[in-house]
């Protein structure tokens, strides 16, 4: 039953999640195009600069966000409300004390805002508007709504689309209309990004009232709880080298490009990584919801459940991951020619070197799921390797290739760290397995792959449909392409993979429930 709980929390999760983006995404590229038409690519390559330099200051946050959540998944699971209230507390606790932090280092970061933006067309005060509103944002999630944790952790995530998601969509909404409509657009832009953010807030906290009445905090505790909580305070520490890593691979590289180039190629290159973050959000629409389940699955401790279930998470995440791969290397030129025209696309080595790392980012989290359930955290040295690689790679190779140059750094540090080393200690220090059964797998998967492009290329070579030609002929190319490729890859799995049967047994069992 355990298990046939967690599946239908992960479905529901799902469902509600992958509908919240479908919604918004429609809105984002509408919304970015209104930006670029009434405002154009300098505001837009500003907003996307504030909201790097934002995430730089948010590596304060040390990861304390995942420490918590894997330390709960424990005390949820045996239903432990005052352990509850107490790691919640000391959250709270910890991150007061960051945003504070956090505050400082704002303040210091926009002393050097006349020279960072000094190749900046734009007055000056567009830059300190636009961080300061992205900040006030960012700030409320350390104040106020870091009890979120609690609905994540128990497979609750779909009570946070239903409210703080759901604010965010009408503030997309409402800020669309300023921007068309309303003289002074930008001005009403930031606007609304405070208000809603406040709004969405309150919402978000009223439901977690409702849903855990039990949940006291009391922050004034939190030193004497850091002391009877020391794993917590291990895990952060060490979590904090992995937000490292992970800043240098999502957050730098528009800085590099910016300091080569200019907001303009910033601007173009944001138009496709809105692709690729769409991407990678559908994913986790779909998986996302699955993590406190896996959680939940190792803090129960049936090692063979546990096997079964990450090659299970594995092939379908294959399935989907090469599906979308492969999707957006053949559709993304036109996808960008008549959302917003032909000198906004990229050249295809671009876009190719974009494809190879959005593969590796979306593969990944199979594996880092588990790293979080089991609180895998010590390899401290692999996300300074990561970031290290990253930026390194990323300023040689971009002196040298440009844009090429920055997004093959990029690569180059997922293959070492992510692709090679985060499976084998994971098997290692985790599952306790040998690494040869993951290699094995991977390698099945990898000829599968390659029999499904070999029929696709033939079959799509009879395809006479342009997808350039108007949104028409591109849903109907995109669909046709997407759903082939989709279903020989599936069948493929079906009839030859252990995970595909088992993934697909374990959805009829629990819709006939």
């Amino acid at each position: 039953m355990a298990a046939e709980s967690r599946t239908a929390k992960s479905l529901k999760n799902s469902t509600v999640a992958l509908g919240f983006y479908f919604v918004n995404l429609i809105l984002q590229f509408f919304s970015r195009k209104i930006f670029l038409d009434h405002l154009g690519a300098e505001v837009l390559g500003l907003n996307t600069t504030a909201t790097n330099l934002l995430q730089f200051l948010n590596l304060a946050e040390l990861g304390i966000g995942s420490a918590i959540a894997c330390t709960l998944y424990r005390p949820l699971f045996d239903r432990d409300t005052a352990a509850i209230n107490e790691i919640v507390s000391l959250q709270g606790w910890m991150y007061r004390r960051i945003a504070w932090v956090v505050i400082a280092g704002a303040a210091v970061l926009m002393c050097f805002f006349p020279w960072i933006f000094e190749k900046m067309p734009l007055p000056l005060w567009y830059a300190y508007a636009s961080f300061g509103a992205l900040l006030v944002s960012a700030l409320l999630s350390y104040f106020v709504n870091y009890k979120q944790i609690v609905l994540s952790a128990d497979q609750k995530e779909y009570k946070i689309q239903y409210s703080y998601k759901a604010s965010m969509l009408v503030k997309t909404l409402c800020q669309i209309v300023a921007i068309k409509y309303f003289d002074n657009g930008y001005v009403w832009w930031l606007a609304l990004e405070v208000g809603f953010a406040a709004v969405a807030s309150v919402a978000l906290n009223a439901v977690i009232r409702r849903t855990y009445p039990y949940l006291r905090t009391d922050l004034s505790a939190g030193k004497t709880l850091s002391r009877k909580y020391p794993d917590v305070i291990t895990k952060i520490k060490q979590l904090f080298f992995h937000k490292i890593g992970g800043f240098a691979l999502t957050q730098t590289s528009p800085i590099i490009i910016y300091a080569y180039a200019s907001l303009t190629l910033v601007a173009l290159y944001g138009n496709y990584m809105l692709i690729i973050l769409g991407i990678t959000s559908l994913m986790g629409a779909v998986f996302n919801s699955m993590n406190a389940g896996v959680g939940n699955l190792v803090a129960e401790g049936n090692k063979e459940r546990i096997m079964s279930v990450f090659e299970e998470l594995f092939s379908v995440r294959f399935l989907l991951s090469c599906t979308v791969c492969f999707g957006v290397y053949m559709l993304t030129p036109a996808f960008i020619t008549l959302w917003i025209g032909p000198e906004y696309v990229l050249d295809n080595l671009t876009l190719g070197l974009m494809v190879a790392t959005l593969y590796i980012t979306l593969m990944r989290y199979t594996v880092d799921a588990y790293i979080n359930a089991y609180g895998l955290f010590s390899d401290i040295w692999a996300p300074v390797v990561e970031a290290s690689i990253n930026i390194g790679m990323s300023v040689l190779l971009g002196w040298f290739f440009g844009l090429h140059g920055i997004l093959a750094g990029v690569l180059l540090s997922l293959l070492i760290v992510v692709f090679c080393w985060k499976p084998y200690f994971l098997f290692r220090k985790g599952l306790q397995e040998k690494l040869w059964i993951y290699v094995r797998m991977y390698a099945k998967h990898i000829v599968a792959l390659i029999v499904c492009m070999l029929i696709v290329s033939r079959v799509i070579c009879c395809f006479s449909i342009d997808p350039f030609q108007n949104i028409s002929a591109f849903l109907e190319y995109g669909m046709v392409i997407s759903f082939i490729f989709c279903i020989i890859l599936f069948l493929i799995q079906f009839l030859f993979l252990d995970g595909m049967k088992l993934f697909v047994k374990r959805i009829l069992k629990n819709i006939a429930h």
